[in-house]
């Protein structure tokens, strides 16, 4: 798959918001004709409408009365989830609770994982990747070019040598190249961190905190904080770089908000930070993954916040 170009991703952004309109209310006749109508603008409009609508489970023949039937049964099930999701924070929107980020990254990734998962992925090149829970992979390899996005999660990359084509992942403002070796890197909202477990990465970035490149070696492991410019390095043993692939989590002066939600990735449904300034505190640890509603709790101690599980769909960040 290919970078997800602004105008591809505009495209599913419409065809989401044009199918969350119906499904809302699908004998609406007017949501229909602009349905009908987005659709007929060009052949990639159509395109990308198929793909939301078999993602979604529906047939892309949205008149079907029998497909009418099933998403108003789903849709009951997604107003439930909604409410619980709009008590909890105000101003989330119905794309981000109910299709996000599962349809958003299904439309946009060629490799996904849920709550929990692992998953071993062998690339077109000889390279390996091993995904972490709930992380998206797009990939776009071709002669001359090896390019990864990671959409979000985890993941750590044995990297096929290839002369003249180094394999390079973007994870959020930062690009991470690679000839060979392995290394791992991790994308939690606004928080990116790299570690090389062997060889080396070239790590690149139009933010002008990066003045240039910068390259990392063996047991090197960079951060940076997108929202406040931060950028933080250290070096650690070779066996601990990825170590969340072991359900353990190593956080240095890292903000709870990022730490929640990497622990997040192994605890069922959704977790809110209802206060931002406990999400804005930075702090350090070591975190058992076995045990993740204890390694959150321990997470958001120095906050000086508290964890409760409003129910299996939902948990909440409060302050004590």
């Amino acid at each position: 798959m290919n970078d997800a170009a602004p105008e591809e991703e505009r495209l599913l952004d419409e065809a989401i918001d044009l199918m969350i309109s119906h499904q809302g209310d699908p004998d609406n006749a007017g949501i229909i004709d602009r349905i009908m109508a987005w659709r007929a603008v060009s052949d990639d409009h159509e395109r990308v409408w198929n793909r939301v609508a078999k993602i979604h489970g529906a047939s892309g023949r949205i008149l079907s009365e029998k497909k009418r039937i099933e998403r108003r049964d789903a849709l009951q099930t997604s107003r439930r989830n909604f409410m619980i999701g709009a008590a909890a924070t105000a101003g989330a929107g119905a794309t981000a609770y109910l299709f996000g980020p599962g349809l958003l990254l299904e439309a946009r990734a060629d490799y996904l994982t849920g709550k929990g998962e692992f998953r071993r992925i062998e690339l077109a090149d000889g390279s390996v990747a091993i995904l972490g829970p709930q992380s998206a992979l797009a990939v776009d390899f071709g002669d001359q070019q090896r390019a990864i996005r990671l959409l979000a999660g985890m993941t750590f990359l044995w990297v096929a040598p290839l002369p003249g084509a180094p394999l390079s992942v973007m994870a959020g403002p930062l690009r991470a190249a690679s000839s060979s070796g392995a290394f791992d890197i991790s994308s939690d909202g606004d928080y990116v961190t790299v570690g090389v477990d062997d060889g080396r990465v070239n790590l690149s970035s139009q933010r002008r905190q990066f003045s240039g490149d910068e390259e990392l070696r063996q047991g090197d492991w960079l951060s940076f904080d997108a929202s406040s410019g931060a950028i933080g390095r250290g070096r650690r043993e070779r066996d601990m770089i990825g170590s969340w692939r072991d359900n353990l989590i190593i956080a240095e002066n890292e903000p709870v908000s990022a730490l929640a939600l990497r622990i997040g990735r192994w605890i069922p449904g959704r977790i809110v930070i209802a206060d931002p300034f406990i999400g804005s505190r930075y702090v350090s640890g070591v975190f058992d993954l076995d045990r993740p509603f204890s390694a959150l709790e321990a997470a958001v101690h120095p906050a000086n916040a508290k964890v409760r599980r409003i129910s299996s769909l939902l948990t909440i960040v409060s302050p004590v």
